[in-house]
């Protein structure tokens, strides 16, 4: 099962370059992915036995219960077919639906790919944490696929719509799964099923948890997003919204169904809503005049039947559930293609628009005949076979009280009633002559589909009749999951064609009766009965609650963000303040211990940083502030270090100098002082917050300290380290092995940082490199050349320099003594870096501490010999360097399973070089090295942006503006550097 999720992953990376090189035409080979997993799905076609369903487990973090555990039993395997085989059909139909491979339809085939290994991994997940993850990412790749037409606003409106109504019941269900997995002991959902928990507490995580299924499958009252999402591409509609999304609700309700479905709240939201939904839908779809929406709302109506239908918990209503979960898959993608057909030969799919089709197209209508028949419940279709065994199934059960259970089944027939109504609407809409003796102008100047066109639909077609004629041997198929679900004392029924004469043969009678009543009436009447704007509707009361949330966030924060920094700084530290300390007081807490085994040095170092705090607010001279805050950092240090951490110790120094490199970047644009019209003064309340910010900090940490009842992690760290992570440095090895996660996430949050500072700094665009001196000394050839007397910002040749670089700058500027200790450090201080990148798993220092040194050499350079002298130390764009690293350092977690290990953790192989004998290198070096260049990556986008940047833009403040008779070669006296600081940095600037 792991295997072929890999396997379509694969595929999903490869499909946009086969969609490229090949066409449209490259969809068919994308389809040979989800056929060739059908095919496994099919040879591996699970044992009768509920015993006999294959699990395969990939052990990653046993202790917190996140071990990747696939399952695949019936339930997974018939869920396994629709997806893979209803998708291998969609990509052949996506070949001829799209008319050219334009750059979007080629990443289109890799995201139809990418979803469908996603809904293989939702249906085999058995860890409910992976079946979540699974779940998210079909959210995430629906929101893509909805919004293929990202110019048209209708479908940026329906994709984010689609987006937060499931990502809302996404959220829900994981704090049901959370609930649910905490109280049963386990993530796994066939042993929570197996023995379901009990109690209030479950309760509500099962609510939690159906109201992630409701949402995703379209149930009242999250039914709006599935009609809205129409305007997505006919591809999309055909295969999400009829064969695999949507059924992922009810593939989750099917799969709970054995454990709870006799509780009340159960029953309430799956059987009622579900009932609700299939008569709404069904009333819903007769009011459109699009032939997609007639489906959609079709399509709402006919999930809120399967979800009643599975959702009972009784067996043989079960059969029905999963013949009408089969059934639909295949008549809804079939017709929603037809629908595709349409529009694409006549350019619309309003039916007041469409006559005479049916003439036109034969095929094209026998084929939505065909399907059309199995969705109103035909004799003879598999349809019918689902909705019979529904009528006579629900009648008799046992899993509700005979007065509920006749109810809903007089609601399922006044829902089928509905949906024959419809379906007779929309084959008459679409293909019927109507009152015209000629076709109408859309359908006139139609052209005709290639005949491949027609493949995928009509096999789904005949397949949804032929399947009416073995539904004995496909109802055998679907008996071993029937067999977990309580029969209440009835024996389980067989699927097949003819039960004799009884109760569901006259509801199927009514059914098809009173559909062809209501079709003919709605059209008499239509006017009258849709011709008024419906009083509840809910997408208005989506959009309502868009405007009060939008409301409401406004008035928040207009009254907390004024655009005064002192007042937004003060409402979130008060914040801070009040919060923890109401939580601390309220709650539980222990006797507060405090040690006092201070020694002499850290009274001294507490005291230095209290006085330079102290100073740092009266201050008045900015840099000099700056400068104070920088001791209390470089006294946090040496607390560290004290205190026996010199792995903190080392960043904290590191991290505090190329700091305060920083802020005096920025600072040098800024005056020295604040104006007066600035002036603050004492302001006792912001001394009051500051006050308490530093107590509450205290406070809470005393408290924290003085909770521990067990013994300290950390003693064991030490020797788990070197036992799991294979590093002497715990430190290091908890950032690169057990919290390497949460590393990649911060180094990723790292670089949308650096990505957003540079962009407000450069405005426009981003830049490449910083510029090399090749660079201005070509720029002074093309124009200073000209002018044999303008030399005064050229490189003289008998000028000493010992940076490359500082020969551009004005000589009133440099530093012979810092240049020449810069030429003395750097290959010193690269040779550090690279000694604390490579001795960080076992002694302090590690890829973080071996980035910054290496960070602050660069930052020497740029200081000692400008922005062209840091372009000559690394003349490579940033952003490279931040891509490198953090592609490394993701790649890392594939590397690991690679040699047997989990994801992200460190695994250990050993090779034999020559002269050096046997090495032993462990995968989280190459983690490291990620962190590294992507801590490089960041300085030098820095010192590119508030450095170099700005350098740019000084010079052009300080060029003085030319008049007509100014010599337009001339470089400008006041100018402390040449012309070529005048252009934007890099090459591309430079000829520009």
């Amino acid at each position: 099962m792991i295997s072929v999720l890999a396997a379509l992953a694969v595929c999903a990376l490869i499909a946009p370059a086969v969609i490229h090189w090949i066409g449209t035409r490259g969809f068919y080979i994308l389809a040979l992915a989800p056929l060739g997993a059908l095919i496994w799905v099919i040879s591996h076609w699970p044992a009768p036995e509920a015993d006999r369903a294959v699990v395969e487990t990939v052990s990653w973090v046993p202790s917190l219960q996140m071990d990747i555990v696939t399952r695949f039993d019936t339930l997974t395997a018939i869920l396994s077919v629709l997806i893979l085989g209803v998708g291998a059909l969609v990509l052949c139909y996506c070949a001829h639906y799209f008319d050219d491979a334009r750059p979007r339809v080629a990443l289109f085939g890799g995201e139809m790919v990418a979803f469908a290994g996603a809904m293989f991994g939702l249906v085999i997940s058995d860890n409910m944490l992976v079946l979540y993850v699974f779940w998210e990412l079909t959210t995430v790749l629906s929101f893509m696929l909805v919004g293929f037409y990202n110019v048209r606003a209708t479908a940026r409106r329906s994709a984010t719509q689609a987006l937060l109504v499931t990502t809302f019941g996404g959220l829900a269900m994981l704090v049901g799964i959370i609930m649910l997995g905490e109280r049963s002991g386990t993530y796994l959902l066939s042993e929570i099923v197996s023995a379901p928990p009990t109690g209030v507490y479950v309760d509500i995580a099962i609510v939690l948890l159906l109201i992630g299924a409701l949402s995703k499958s379209a149930i009242v009252p999250f039914h709006f997003w599935l009609p809205g999402a129409m305007a997505a591409p006919t591809p999309v509609s055909a295969y999400l919204h009829a064969a695999a999304m949507v059924k992922a609700g009810i593939y989750l309700i099917a799969r709970l169904a054995p454990g709870f479905s006799a509780t009340a709240s159960w029953q309430i939201a799956v059987v009622g809503l579900g009932a609700l939904t299939m008569v709404l839908g069904g009333w819903r779809s007769l009011r459109e005049l699009d032939l997609k929406l007639i489906l959609a709302f079709g399509t709402v109506s006919q999930l809120g039947f399967m979800a009643v239908l599975v959702g009972i918990g009784d067996a043989n209503v079960a059969m029905a559930g999963l013949a009408m979960l089969v059934a639909h898959a295949m008549f809804k993608a079939s017709l929603f293609m037809v629908v595709g057909i349409i529009d694409h030969a006549t350019g619309t799919r309003d039916i007041r628009k469409l006559a005479r089709l049916g003439h036109r197209l034969p095929v094209l209508a026998a084929t939505a005949a065909l399907a059309g028949a199995s969705m109103a419940g035909i004799p003879f279709t598999f349809g019918f076979i689902g909705k019979e065994t529904a009528f006579a199934s629900v009648w008799d059960t046992g899993a509700l009280d005979p007065w509920q259970a006749h109810t809903v089944d007089i609601v399922l027939l006044v829902g089928s009633i509905l949906t024959c109504a419809y379906t007779l609407r929309f084959l008459w809409g679409a293909f019927g002559r109507k009152v015209r003796n000629t076709p109408s102008p859309a359908v006139a100047k139609m052209h005709a589909p290639a005949w491949a066109f027609y493949i995928s639909p009509v096999v789904l077609a005949v397949a949804g009749v032929v399947a009416g004629f073995v539904s004995g041997p496909i109802g055998a198929l679907f008996e071993p999951y029937a067999e977990t679900l309580n029969g209440y004392g009835h024996e389980l029924e067989h699927l097949a064609l003819w039960h004799g004469f009884g109760l569901p043969v006259i509801f199927s009678i009514i059914v098809i009766v009173g559909g062809a009543i209501a079709f003919l009436g709605i059209r008499r009447i239509r006017d009258r009965v849709f011709g008024f704007r419906p009083v509840l509707n809910a997408d208005r009361i989506y959009d309502a609650a868009l405007r009060s949330a939008d409301t409401i966030s406004l008035l928040l924060t207009r009254n907390t963000q004024r655009g005064s920094l002192p007042i937004t700084q003060g409402i979130i530290l008060c914040t801070a303040i009040l919060l923890p300390t109401i939580v601390l007081f309220v709650g539980a807490r222990d006797q507060l211990q405090i040690d006092y085994d201070a020694t002499a040095p850290q009274f001294v170092i507490g005291g230095i940083m209290i006085a330079a705090a102290l100073a740092a607010v009266v201050l008045r001279n900015r840099l000099a502030a700056t400068l104070l805050v920088g001791i209390t950092g470089y006294g946090s240090g040496m607390l560290f270090a004290l205190y026996g951490a010199p792995d903190l110790a080392l960043t904290q120094f590191l991290v505090e100098t190329l700091t305060l490199v920083i802020f005096v970047l920025v600072l040098r644009k800024l005056p020295a002082e604040p104006e007066k019209r600035h002036a603050t003064g004492f302001k006792p309340l912001r001394a009051l917050i500051g006050l308490a910010f530093g107590a509450m900090l205290v406070v809470i940490g005393l408290y924290a300290a003085s909770a521990r009842s067990t013994e300290p992690l950390h003693v064991d760290l030490p020797e788990a380290a070197y036992k799991y992570g294979h590093g002497a440095n715990a430190v290091n090895v908890l950032l690169v092995d057990i919290r390497a996660w949460d590393t990649l996430g911060e180094v990723s949050v790292l670089i949308a940082a650096a990505t957003g500072v540079a962009s407000m700094v450069f405005r426009n665009r981003r830049f490449g490199a910083a510029p090399r001196v090749a660079d201005a000394a070509r720029l002074q050839a093309g124009i200073s050349g000209s002018d044999p007397d303008d030399d005064e910002d050229q490189i003289p040749p008998d000028r000493t320099t010992w940076l490359l670089g500082s020969g551009l700058r004005d000589p009133r500027h440099r530093s012979m003594v810092l240049e020449a200790t810069t030429r003395l450090l750097f290959p010193t201080m690269v040779v550090l870096s690279v000694y604390f990148f490579y001795a960080g798993h076992n002694s302090p220092g590690g890829g973080f501490a071996g980035g910054l040194t290496m960070g602050l050499a660069l930052v020497l350079r740029y200081l000692a010999g400008g922005r062209y002298e840091l372009g000559e130390a690394l003349p490579i764009e940033p952003g490279r360097i931040l891509g490198a690293g953090l592609a490394i350092s993701a790649a890392t977690a594939v590397t690991s399973m690679f040699f047997g290990a989990p994801a992200l953790s460190s695994a250990v192989f050993e090779i034999t070089v020559p002269v050096l004998g046997e090495i032993k290198l462990v995968t989280a070096l190459f983690f490291d090295l990620g962190i590294y260049l992507i801590v490089i990556g960041l300085v030098l986008d820095v010192l590119r942006s508030l450095g170099a940047r700005l350098d740019v833009e000084t010079t052009i403040a300080r060029t003085p503006v030319r008049t007509q008779g100014d010599d337009p070669t001339a470089i400008p006296a006041e100018s402390d550097e040449p012309t070529a600081e005048n252009v934007p940095t890099g090459e591309e600037e430079v000829a520009r």
